[in-house]
């Protein structure tokens, strides 16, 4: 992985971590010195400090719970104040004030997906049950009540998406911000209704609807700003002095530098190991098996980053050009009475591969690979130095792969996926995150990123 792709993934991370902060903390300056708000204490008082990487260290013990509710480093004014609600429907006129909402710090982050492709960030979050309290004015020509009111709102879920991009200054800056909420059910209590309560019932049944209608453009205004504020303040401070070209998707950007890392570490070309293969009489020994063009990838779909129950998805799909190749075969017939040899040039139209890795936000789980395909594109081979045999043995690889295909890619991905499987059950991810965070924190994207994963005692 080049060095650009691993600063976009860590500008990304940085970002899904604001934006799940903040898409909760509605509360304004004046808010904090007339509200209650959710107490700092335990986690939430390790990031007083609003540094990122305590609030990553706050966030590793909080997902060890079985049913983390909240996020450390986001305190919510619980119970938060309403603004007065005031609405004429019908020759009469329902006045709200004094009104609290409570349980928004109780909260649980029901999804974040990231298109690493159009860079945007989408994210879920649930609150079980919100309580609405406060005082009500109901008045016509001809009847007037008041009194208190109480309105519980379950199942409320918000939803926002934040779409990031590079501007001509080279800054990678929020671009767009959308977000929305709404509940499931409700169930209310307005008192005091007296004799002419039946008469404005259907004003009464609105009141649920409205209270929340009314309360959403305080709450995402706040959060608007919040997210701004706080995701390019971060952004900022994480690309330094790094300007990101805006004339090419960063994603496919960190991809190229991709390309010229696997140039620079000397994998294209790249060398095979021998293979042997013995089938009755006959026996085919492959040797000094070169291939040209694996540096060639390109991303074939998209690259996603998804998580759900507490997990986090990586989904990639890379394909390759064509690739070219030569190596140096031996055939012999009957335990060696006959044999030949000779050199094969071959190509491969190209190689795809799909794979599917998931983290639990429990970072004391290692990482699980969850899926890896791999697909070959069509196979010509030209043979040279058999002699009689030379038309048999090309008419025979140029067909028999293409019937075989499954059956051999089958032996291959199911080790492979055991193989990788054992080398990612060796990363001690929480012991790593505690190593690298502390110095991101200080150099930003100047750190060293030839990441030298922990393994587990």
């Amino acid at each position: 992985m080049g060095e650009r792709m691993k600063k976009i993934c860590a500008l990304l991370l940085v970002s899904c971590l604001l934006i799940c902060q903040q898409i909760n903390c509605e509360d304004t300056e004046d808010e904090k010195e007339t509200e209650t708000s959710t107490p700092v204490t335990g986690d939430n008082a390790k990031v007083a400090e609003s540094r990122l990487s305590a609030t990553i260290f706050a966030m590793v013990e909080h997902y060890k719970q079985p049913d983390p509710i909240g996020l450390p480093g986001a305190p919510v004014p619980d119970p938060m104040k309403i603004p007065p609600i005031k609405k004429t429907l019908t020759m009469t006129t329902l006045q709200m004030e004094n009104i609290l909402a409570y349980g928004l710090s109780k909260f649980r982050i029901k999804f974040v997906n990231v298109d690493l492709k159009e860079m945007k960030v989408f994210a879920g979050v649930q609150v079980d049950k919100m309580t609405l309290v406060g005082n009500y004015t109901l008045h016509s020509l001809f009847s007037r009540s008041s009194g208190p009111f109480t309105v519980v709102l379950k199942d409320v879920f918000t939803v926002g998406n934040v779409t990031l991009g590079v501007e001509r200054d080279g800054k990678m800056r929020t671009q767009d911000i959308q977000m929305d909420s709404t509940f499931a059910d409700m169930s209310m209590d307005f008192q005091n209704l007296g004799f002419m309560g039946a008469v404005f019932q259907s004003v009464v049944n609105s009141a649920p609807n409205l209270v929340f209608d009314a309360m959403k453009p305080f709450m995402l205004k706040e959060a608007y700003e919040k997210i701004t504020t706080e995701v390019d303040s971060h952004l900022d401070k994480a690309i330094g002095d790094n300007v990101l070209p805006n004339s090419i998707a960063p994603l496919d950007m960190a991809i190229a530098e991709g390309r010229k890392k696997i140039r620079q570490l000397g994998y294209d070309p790249f060398k095979v190991r021998d293979y042997n293969h013995t089938v009755g009489m006959f026996s085919m020994e492959m040797t000094r098996t070169w291939i040209v063009g694996v540096s060639s990838f390109y991303r074939v779909g998209n690259i996603t980053v998804s998580m759900v129950n507490n997990t986090v998805t990586i989904k990639t799909q890379v394909g390759t050009q064509q690739i070219k190749g030569s190596t140096q075969w031996e055939l012999s017939v009957g335990n060696g009475m006959i044999s030949r040899t000779g050199r094969a040039q071959f190509t491969v139209e190209h190689i795809k591969m799909t794979t599917a890795m998931s983290q639990s936000l429990d970072v004391r789980n290692r990482p699980v690979i969850k899926d890896l395909q791999i697909e070959l594109g069509n196979i010509q081979v030209r043979t040279e130095g058999a002699g009689t045999l030379d038309y048999l043995i090309e008419f025979a690889v140029n067909i028999l792969p293409n019937l075989l295909r499954y059956q051999i890619m089958d032996a291959i991905e199911n080790p492979a996926k055991t193989r990788i499987q054992e080398e990612l059950n060796k990363i001690d991810v929480e012991k790593f995150i505690r190593q690298k965070l502390p110095e991101f924190e200080k150099m930003g994207l100047k750190m060293d990123f030839d990441f030298n994963f922990p393994t587990a005692d």
